[in-house]
């Protein structure tokens, strides 16, 4: 899965690769309304997951792979991140943040998406990827 990059995470991005800002690890939630994902979105643009069990996860720096892919793009890619969820309710998506979630870098709606999640809960596995094009 590959995310769109948003507006404020593409300018954080800028100043972060140019040492205006300190780099940070970033945090990989999942959303539970229904919105598709725009360029122009903000961190309040998504309501986080609040089922029983679910807890954000951090995307620790030193961790992904970037590389350069089949087409000659950038790509950044993270191991498969597991949610364990243990209630019932609906996620449409993930979105990647800093870690006060002041700033959206990334939002994707599940394409096969919603999932509802039964009464005994369920997981559900994530790849975050960051391609630039």
């Amino acid at each position: 899965m590959a995310g769109i990059l948003v507006n404020e995470g593409e300018i954080e991005t800028l100043k972060r690769m140019v040492n205006k800002s300190t780099p940070a690890d970033l945090v990989l939630r999942l959303f539970s309304n229904n919105v598709t994902p725009a360029e122009t979105d903000t961190c309040t643009t998504y309501t986080e997951c609040n089922i029983t069990g679910y807890s954000a996860i951090t995307l620790t720096g030193s961790d992904w792979t970037v590389v350069t892919d089949a087409d000659g793009k950038g790509k950044a890619s993270y191991a498969e991140q597991t949610f364990s969820l243990s209630a019932s309710g609906t996620v449409y998506g993930y979105y990647i943040t800093n870690s006060d979630k002041t700033i959206l870098f990334i939002a994707e709606a599940f394409s096969d998406g919603p999932y509802n999640i039964p009464s005994g809960g369920g997981e559900i596995h994530i790849t975050p990827t960051i391609k630039l094009d």
